[in-house]
């Protein structure tokens, strides 16, 4: 390979000074004295003959631009083109006309080669005739054999590295895209490819396998630098067509988000005019223009090819967590790059004597993260059963709820209910009760059992004014919710699965048609969903005919009030003569319960005294007074 590159190198440079002297003797007069080298057929055309060809350059065309390249590569020639009245070496368009043949006047037109692709710069502002002619820097190296991005270019389009590894499936796709390219050569511009689908990560490797298989370089172009201004898209449209020749360089436009309809007409605008192979990576596919467009989908590997991935890179280790793997590819949906991350972190808890199925676990789990963009937090869970004070049915319900979770691949796969039906294989459960009764605290809890990320929904950045957004955003928290294993919470519920009304105006149709999409994407979604409210019946009825689960919160009675006291009060607080009978009198919720308590402890904290009845009783004045609730003698007798 390497002598191949050095002798085609070698050959290009005699081709180019052969031409270049050829040139020059037009110009001293000495027209037909160079004898030109013969060029092997075995190597690839020299770069000048590939300029002239692939931009369809005239005889002529190609001399000036020759001509202008003397000035840098051949002093012979500088010197006799030394007729600028300062003595400095320059080349006019008049110069060219006058002394190469097959000269005409249409070559230097805006709408000719030489300047629409910008091979050759007008620098002084006399006329066409006089004015100075420069050769662009990319061309001049171009044709000395050196190739680099073009220095224009940067900061719009950047290397992709080479693909490295992909899965089975994706391998697929690789070939597939090579096939549609290579079947297409010869008949005009390759189709377009839109990579749609899940797995962000993997797009930028297919597009980097193929270019590997058609001897190709591959760039990345942000879909958002993307000029608006027309002179400006117009320019780098040409300068990337030039670079793609030069380079035989295909391009990956990155548009995975890109919803506003101005942008996507500018992507779709681009990629039909554009002259080189170009994919474009996309959530989902959209309709293309003009230019022909194949689409490939780019999901995360099915689950088998997961576990068979994990087997291979785990090795021996792998063998030894093969019941455990099941389970993981279940929860987790995870492509190869991630894989092979989690993999690596799997191996270095097993050198440090960490219990490996914990350890892989943990590795998906970091693997799986993924910003949501503020449209969701995400909550490590903490709390654990001990943290719940419900009664006996509340507390079993909960139980129950993730036994579902974690035995889905028993019931759904290996006993075949998965195949009666793909819908409502996913696990929607609403925590109905008065506010501060345990709700949020009870998702915290049952997502810690299941050992997996809570995402609280932020509801005020979700929902949106603008038609079609709300849909939009929640269909970005559910996709990566389910991608991410992660269990979702939606506090407040009836906000967003409010009942569908009456339409009387526009404003109710597309209230309603919110509804209705929240009913699919629930009913599809394929992980857990925790709903709570305080307002059961404001919930549309369709809704809690999808709940699996529904797991009333009642408010706390004194047995439960005196627990909740206990529990909320941590052992290491030091406290004196606490008496929770006592406390267990006031008629509050646990969320009161905890507010009271913090409030006290930093009360006493300041004073530097223990935790004592009479701080509790100063901060549920204090707590009562802020939530204008009246508080009786009789629940606070004997506090002081």
């Amino acid at each position: 390979m390497t002598g191949t590159v050095s002798t085609w190198t070698d050959a290009n440079q005699r081709f180019l000074t052969a031409h270049l002297a050829r040139v020059r003797g037009y110009v001293e007069h000495r027209a037909g004295e160079t004898t030109m080298p013969e060029w092997d057929d075995a190597l690839a055309p020299p770069a000048l003959v590939q300029v002239q060809t692939a931009f369809g350059l005239s005889d002529f065309e190609r001399d000036v631009v020759l001509l202008c390249a003397g000035l840098d590569l051949d002093t012979g020639l500088a010197d006799a083109c030394r007729a600028a009245p300062d003595a400095a070496p320059r080349v006019t368009f008049g110069m060219a006309l006058a002394v190469l043949p097959g000269a005409h006047w249409s070559a230097l037109s805006p709408g000719a080669p030489l300047r629409y692709w910008r091979f050759v710069h007008i620098e002084t502002s006399a006329s066409v005739a006089n004015a100075a002619l420069r050769i662009d820097e990319r061309t001049l190296h171009f044709l000395a054999g050196v190739q680099h991005l073009d220095e224009q270019l940067e900061g719009f389009v950047a290397p992709v590295a080479t693909s490295g590894a992909l899965s089975a499936s994706h391998a697929q796709v690789s070939d597939a895209i090579a096939r549609a390219w290579q079947q297409a050569e010869g008949t005009g511009v390759l189709p377009a490819v839109t990579l749609a689908g899940a797995d962000r990560a993997a797009k930028p490797a297919i597009a980097a396998r193929v270019c590997e298989n058609l001897g190709m370089r591959l760039f990345r172009l942000d879909a958002d630098a993307l000029p608006a201004a027309p002179d400006a898209f117009d320019v780098l449209h040409r300068l990337w067509t030039r670079e793609a020749v030069l380079s035989r360089a295909a391009l990956l436009v990155e548009a995975e988000d890109v919803d506003d309809p101005t942008m996507l007409r500018r992507i779709t605008r681009f990629v039909d005019t554009v002259g080189s192979p170009v994919c474009v990576a996309r959530s989902q596919a959209q309709a293309s223009g003009y230019r022909p467009t194949l689409t490939f989908t780019a999901d995360r590997p099915p689950r088998p090819e997961q576990k068979r991935t994990w087997e291979s890179l785990l090795g021996e280790t792998g063998q030894r967590l093969n019941g455990h793997l099941d389970t993981l590819t279940a929860q987790f949906s995870l492509g190869l790059p991630a894989i092979q991350a989690a993999t690596l972190q799997v191996q270095a808890a097993a050198d440090h004597g960490r219990d490996l199925p914990d350890a892989l676990w943990e590795a998906c789990r970091a693997q799986s993260r993924h910003n949501l963009s503020g449209l969701a937090q995400r909550i490590e869970p903490k709390a654990t059963w001990d943290s719940l004070v419900l009664p006996d049915l509340q507390s079993q319900l909960l139980r129950d709820l993730v036994v579902h979770v974690q035995q889905q691949i028993t019931v759904y796969e290996t006993w075949g209910f998965a195949r009666t039906s793909s819908r409502g294989l996913g696990i929607a459960a609403l925590f109905a009760g008065p506010s501060g009764t345990g709700k949020t605290l009870a998702a915290e809890v049952v997502a810690h059992a299941l050992r997996l990320d809570l995402l609280h929904v932020d509801l005020s950045r979700v929902v949106s004014k603008y038609i079609g957004e709300t849909e939009k955003n929640l269909g970005r928290v559910f996709d990566e919710a389910e991608r991410g294993g992660a269990v979702l919470l939606f506090d407040e519920a009836d906000a967003l699965f409010g009942k569908r009304s009456e339409v009387k105006d526009s404003h109710d149709r597309y209230a309603n048609l919110e509804v209705s999409y929240l009913l699919q994407r629930i009913e599809a979604f394929r992980g857990l969903a925790i709903l709570t409210t305080n307002l059961k019946k404001a919930l549309d009825d369709a809704f809690q005919r999808r709940l699996r689960f529904v797991v009333p919160f009642p408010y706390p009675d004194a047995n439960a009030r005196a627990d909740l006291w206990r529990k909320t009060i941590p052992a290491e607080a030091p406290t004196e003569n606490l008496e929770t009978e006592k406390l267990a009198r006031l008629n509050a919720s646990g969320g009161t319960i905890r507010t009271i308590a913090l409030h006290a402890a930093f009360l006493a904290a300041d004073a530097g005294t223990p935790l004592t009845m009479p701080h509790l009783l100063a901060a549920t004045r204090r707590v009562y007074a802020k939530l204008e609730q009246p508080l009786t003698e009789g629940e606070i007798r004997g506090w002081a």
